[in-house]
């Protein structure tokens, strides 16, 4: 029986891509959203962090992705 690695490679991935003011930052210091100002703030992580919990939730229970070594 291999590891399920689904879970751990979705994890990275949105890690990476949702840090605040990597990519963009929801909500932003002067506009609603930017991309790519390498800032952020308390109420951007949450925002973060919740879009982070609902698409890996979204992508592991509801679509069910899975890769199996």
């Amino acid at each position: 029986m291999g590891v399920d690695w689904g879970p751990v490679v979705v994890a990275v991935a949105l890690f990476i891509l949702l840090s605040p003011g990597l990519m963009f930052q929801v909500p932003a210091r002067t506009r609603v959203a930017e991309f790519g100002n390498m800032c952020t703030s308390g109420i951007s992580i949450l925002i973060h962090a919740i879009l982070y919990f609902c698409i890996f939730t979204i992508l592991i229970v509801a679509i069910g992705i899975h890769i199996h070594t």
